[in-house]
């Protein structure tokens, strides 16, 4: 069969206190040929690589006792097994994560869950590599700030690269499992639309009216548990292989000197925070709709506010006649943080805020938030509830707008420009009551 024994003759000691995953390593490497050790503990396993050095190791990060970054530290400060390539198993969390496997001396990560392509992969590169003589030779240390954080770093530009393009690898992959889930979620959304053809179709012609809807109905709700779940697990990987990207970005830019790859590498970091903020949208907009409406004191909703803005901008928060209850979506709490984000970012010399409510003649409430900020230029009234507008993500405003609309609450800004901001939210009539009144 195609790539088996392609280990046939290595031997590959497997650090992991887990036994079904330590069992599952030797499943799948004992397969393509490998003689495989297994260790349950940092101490024990350096026992067995010193006594008998293998031609890798794999070792978990996270153990009792010695951790991985401990082992992979011992072997590389053992001349008797400092050639062994050592390659972490983690979940990538962190950029600090990386960095601290490459201040260890890792040659590469291996991403849990384990996906055997890239098990088998990444060994074969790391045998390779021992083969492979290095064209930089010995290096200098030189330390990469994160957070603060020194990391001395003492690989190779062609180590680096490899790792950043390993990292890339990962990160496109699971990209691909995005579009494929995004794909999945048009199919599924297409099905919905012609089941609710089908059941205006019903409706005219059927006495079976509200069981058909019910089915619907269900179905859709089904259909967004499922896709919620697809895209919040794939979301997640995303994220942790962006931030690893990042970190090997920036590890690339301080080893390169040529211009022309400098100027891609700023193009791929210019796309990587696009990607990020493209997902981190993705998260807000599923969370409208997700649960179902409720009765929110309005006092509650934006009490938490007063103490915010106090410390943070020392910015005064009053309100007037806000003893009212509003059915809207649970991110409605939401909207005034938008709004009050807004005030701080655009308003300037924003000192103080104020929300008050009152009925409408049609039994409706209005509910005015006022700043005493620069305002809202006439030509852009109509804009800054649109998606993308504005000077930063352009999100905030048209997230308010999406959770308002889910239970028909309207918002539009209505001040006169150089006296503040006054964005009015009309709540229809079946949508309030007076706080307590249940």
């Amino acid at each position: 069969m195609a790539g088996q024994n392609r280990f046939s003759g290595r031997r590959i000691v497997v650090v992991e206190d887990s036994r079904t995953q330590a069992d599952y390593l030797r499943y799948l490497l004992e397969r393509e040929g490998a003689e495989v050790v297994t260790a349950a503990a940092g101490e024990d396993a350096l026992v067995k690589i010193r006594n008998n050095p293998p031609d890798i190791v794999l070792t978990d990060i996270v153990m009792p006792g010695m951790d991985g970054y401990e082992l992979c530290h011992a072997i590389k400060a053992d001349p008797g097994t400092a050639g062994v390539p050592v390659i972490l198993v983690t979940q990538l969390h962190d950029p600090s994560d990386v960095l601290k496997g490459l201040v260890a001396g890792a040659e590469n990560f291996i991403v849990k869950p384990y996906d055997p392509e890239q098990v088998h992969s990444r060994i074969a590169s790391a045998l390779d590599a021992v083969q492979r003589p290095d064209p930089d030779g010995q290096r200098d240390a030189f330390e990469y700030l994160l957070d603060g954080q020194p990391y001395p770093i003492t690989f190779s530009r062609l180590r680096i690269l490899d790792i950043l393009l390993s990292t890339y690898e990962f990160a496109i992959k699971k990209n691909n499992e995005l579009q494929d889930a995004h794909e999945h979620m048009t199919a599924l959304n297409e099905e919905l639309m012609a089941a609710v053809e089908d059941l205006q179709l019903a409706n005219r012609n059927l006495s079976t009216e509200n069981a058909e809807r019910g089915r619907v109905e269900r179905a859709l709700a089904n259909a967004n548990r499922k896709l919620n779940l697809m895209t919040s697990v794939t979301r997640h990987d995303i994220n942790n292989q962006i931030l690893a990207l990042h970190a090997f970005i920036e590890l690339a830019e301080t080893d390169i000197q040529d211009a022309k790859v400098l100027e891609y590498i700023g193009k791929a970091k210019a796309a990587a925070r696009a990607i990020q903020r493209q997902i981190a949208f993705t998260k807000q907009y599923e969370d409208i709709g997700v649960k179902a409406p409720r009765w929110q004191d309005l006092a509650t909703v934006i009490d938490p506010l007063r103490q915010a803005l106090a410390s943070g901008e020392s910015i005064e928060l009053v309100t007037h006649d806000i003893g009212f209850e509003v059915y809207a979506d649970p991110l409605f709490s939401r909207v005034f943080e938008n709004l009050a984000d807004n005030s701080i970012r655009h308003g300037k010399r924003v000192r103080r805020i104020t929300v008050s409510a009152h009925r409408t003649s049609d039994g409706g409430l209005l509910i005015e938030y006022r700043d005493d900020g620069e305002g809202v230029a006439e030509e852009e009234k109509g804009k800054i509830f649109e998606k993308g507008y504005g000077k930063n993500t352009g999100l905030g405003l048209f997230l308010s707008r999406e959770i308002l609309e889910f239970t028909g609450i309207a918002i539009r800004e209505n001040g006169i420009p150089g006296q503040g901001a006054l964005f009015e939210i009309v709540v229809p009539p079946e949508g309030v009551r007076k706080a307590g009144s249940q």
